[in-house]
């Protein structure tokens, strides 16, 4: 394989494969770590895809702007592609893992063809609390979508406000991501399970629980 373009995140250089759960407890301590990566990805051409809260895009733009980023010219020429993660992720207001690997692999795989050596994701993942209980599903997903960014250089940032998510679902997301961000700091994650082993321990985990009657 050929060597992976050098990321740098958090003042660190990030490893493959760059599945990262970053957890933060403002939006101010999210862009204070997250925009240096982000000015690094527009500074070398790189694919920006932006994946927000709903209520999130004008707030994101200005901090964008405000750190340098030629904001028009970029979604002009389609290097910056802002969603709303709601939509992404709950298409028809159900989530559906099978669609959005699918989705992450055609993103990583596309970007090539349109002249972007990389594509740098960032995934705001309130979604999952906000719209519903779709907690397990995420983790699970999580899990899964290892097997896709194992194919591919591309970084995948994953954040989560520490203020919306239990002790228990912060763990199994920890399990989940092979990186993680806390306390503004990039580090390997110990905690991290690959899929084929965490998947299997969920399944049981399910499959315990008294039915509900």
């Amino acid at each position: 394989m050929t060597p992976a373009v050098p990321i740098t995140i958090a003042g660190s250089p990030l490893a493959v494969p760059r599945h990262v759960c970053a957890f933060f407890n403002s939006a101010d301590e999210e862009y204070r770590v997250l925009l240096p990566f982000i000015k690094e990805g527009f500074d070398r051409g790189d694919k920006a895809v932006h994946v927000l809260n709903p209520d999130q895009r004008a707030d994101h733009l200005g901090r964008l702007s405000a750190a340098g980023v030629d904001v028009a010219a970029a979604q002009a020429n389609e290097q910056l592609e802002i969603r709303n993660n709601v939509e992404t992720y709950l298409r028809e207001g159900r989530f559906d893992p099978d669609r959005m690997l699918e989705a992450f692999e055609a993103l990583a795989s596309g970007r090539a063809a349109h002249g972007f050596p990389l594509s740098r994701i960032l995934c705001r993942m309130d979604w999952a609390v906000d719209s519903g209980s779709h907690v397990e599903q995420l983790v699970e997903f999580e899990s899964r979508v290892n097997e896709v960014w194992c194919r591919h250089d591309d970084a995948v940032i994953c954040t989560y406000h520490l203020s919306k998510f239990g002790a228990d679902t912060v763990i199994d997301i920890l399990r989940t991501h092979p990186l993680v961000i806390i306390g503004g700091v990039l580090q390997h994650n110990p905690f991290f399970i690959p899929p084929e082993q965490f998947l299997p321990e969920l399944r049981q985990r399910r499959a315990r629980r008294p039915a509900v009657i």
